[in-house]
C-alpha cells in the first residue's frame, strides 16, 4: 500500500510540475519586475478560460498531493 501510494505521489509530482509550467505569465513587461506587481493587486481580474481552468486544475491537485503526502507520513509512521 504504501509503495502504491509512493508512486501515485511521484507521478502526481510530475504532472503538478507540467501544469505549474503550462500556466501563462501574468508579469506583462520588465518594469512590472521592478514594482513588485504592486500595480496589479487592487485591480486584478479573475481569471478565465484556460488561465482559470489551469490554476483550479493546479489547486485541486496541490490538494491531492498534500492528503497523500500525509497519509504516507501516516502508514511510515506505524
Amino acid at each position: 500500500m504504501y509503495n502504491l501510494i509512493l508512486g501515485i505521489v511521484i507521478a502526481l509530482s510530475i504532472v503538478m510540475i507540467i501544469a505549474i509550467m503550462m500556466q501563462p505569465s501574468k508579469q506583462n513587461s520588465a518594469a512590472s519586475a521592478f514594482t513588485g506587481g504592486a500595480d496589479q493587486l487592487f485591480g486584478k481580474q479573475k481569471a478565465r478560460g484556460f488561465e482559470a481552468v489551469m490554476q483550479r486544475t493546479t489547486a485541486a491537485l496541490g490538494a491531492v498531493w498534500m492528503i497523500l503526502l500525509f497519509v504516507l507520513a501516516f502508514l511510515s509512521s506505524n
